[in-house]
C-alpha cells in the first residue's frame, strides 16, 4: 500500500509506492499531452483513477472522445475533459491554453511527440523539422503558457516524459533541425535528449526564481506495443511475448514513472524516475541524473537556441 510518514522537520518521506494503490488526487487538475493513445493514455487512465480531474491534449477530437470512454470504462466516475491542442503548431498553444475554463493547474506531463520511421524529413507550416518541433519545441511553447495556471496551484509540476535511448543521444546544437544529415531515428533521440536537458534546465530556473512550481524528469524504459493491455485505443497484440517480456514491458507500465512524478508528494524539482529494473523495466524509482543530462552548460545553450527558434522563453 501506499504510505506517507513524517519526518521531524515536516517534509514527507515515501514509505513505499505502489503502482496500484495510489495516492488520491481529489480537486486536482492534470493535463497530459498526447493522453488519447500510447503512454499517454495509461497515465491519463492511471491518474483518472486518483479522483483528479484529467485533460487530455490531443488535435484530434474523435480519438480524444474514444480515449475518454475507455478511461470511463474502467473509472466509471472519470473527470475527464479534452484540449484541442497541436504541439507542431506553435503558434496555436496560446489560443488553447486561453480556452482553458480553470483557475489552476497542478501538473502537466509533457508525453505527446511522434518518430517519423521510414519517412522523409517533413517540416512544421513554421519551417522548422518536425520531430523536434513537435516534441521539444512544442512543450518549451506550452510550458510557457501554462506557467501562469502552474504557479497558481499549490505546487504546481511540470512532468517531461523522456526516453531511454535520449540519454545516449548526441546533441548536435549547429544543427537541431536535422537539416545537414536527417536519421528520422536519430532525430527522434535527440529531441527527446533536448525535452529532459529542457526539463532540467527550467527547474534550476524555476528555483533561481523562487518559484513554488517543480520540473521533473520520467522516462517509461522499454514500453512495447505487444506486451500492453488491450483498450479501445491499443488493439490486443498478437504475436509470441516471450522474450521481450523478460527484459521489456507494456505501455501500461510504461506510464508509471510519469504518474508517480505527478502524485508521489516526495518528489522534488529536478528529479528523475525510471523503471527500476536496469531502467528499462518494473515498478518506478528515483535515478541518478548524470551525464550529458547533468550537463548545466549543454542545457544553457540549448534553452537559449530554443528561445531563438520559438521568440519566447518559459518562465515569467
Amino acid at each position: 500500500m501506499f504510505g506517507v510518514t513524517s519526518t521531524l522537520n515536516g517534509s514527507l518521506l515515501m514509505t513505499h509506492w505502489d503502482v496500484h494503490h495510489l495516492p488520491r488526487a481529489d480537486g486536482k487538475t492534470f493535463l497530459v499531452t498526447g493522453g488519447n493513445a500510447g503512454i499517454g493514455y495509461f497515465v491519463a487512465e492511471q491518474l483518472a483513477g486518483s479522483g483528479a480531474t484529467v485533460l487530455l491534449g490531443s488535435r484530434n477530437a474523435t480519438k480524444a472522445e474514444t480515449a475518454m470512454a475507455s478511461i470511463r470504462s474502467r473509472v466509471p466516475d472519470a473527470r475527464l475533459g479534452h484540449l484541442r491542442l497541436d504541439l507542431s503548431d506553435l503558434s496555436s498553444l496560446e489560443s488553447s491554453v486561453d480556452s482553458l475554463e480553470i483557475e489552476r493547474l497542478d501538473a502537466v506531463v509533457c508525453n505527446a511527440g511522434v518518430l517519423l520511421e521510414d519517412q522523409p524529413r517533413r517540416e512544421t507550416a513554421e519551417g522548422l523539422e518536425l520531430t523536434f518541433a513537435t516534441n521539444h519545441l512544442g512543450h518549451f511553447v506550452l510550458a510557457h503558457q501554462l506557467m501562469p495556471l502552474l504557479e497558481a496551484a499549490e505546487a504546481g509540476r511540470v512532468v517531461t516524459t523522456g526516453s531511454f535511448v535520449g540519454k545516449s543521444a548526441e546533441l548536435d546544437l549547429d544543427d537541431l533541425q536535422s537539416e545537414r544529415d536527417y536519421q528520422p531515428k536519430r532525430t527522434y533521440a535527440r529531441s527527446k535528449l533536448a525535452q529532459m536537458l529542457f526539463a532540467f534546465e527550467l527547474d534550476r530556473r524555476l528555483r533561481a526564481a523562487g518559484s513554488t512550481v517543480l520540473s521533473v524528469v520520467d522516462h517509461p524504459g522499454g514500453a512495447l506495443d505487444s506486451l500492453t493491455p488491450a483498450r479501445p485505443v491499443h488493439p490486443a497484440p498478437g504475436g509470441r511475448k516471450f522474450p521481450a517480456g523478460l527484459l521489456l514491458q507494456g505501455k501500461e507500465a510504461g506510464a508509471w514513472p510519469a504518474v508517480r512524478a505527478v502524485l508521489d508528494p516526495a518528489v522534488r524539482g529536478g528529479e528523475m524516475f525510471g523503471p527500476r529494473v536496469f531502467g528499462l523495466r518494473g515498478e518506478p524509482r528515483r535515478e541518478p541524473v548524470r551525464g550529458k543530462l547533468a550537463d548545466t552548460a549543454l542545457a544553457a545553450r540549448l534553452w537559449a537556441a530554443s528561445v531563438g527558434l520559438t521568440g519566447i522563453g518559459v518562465t515569467r
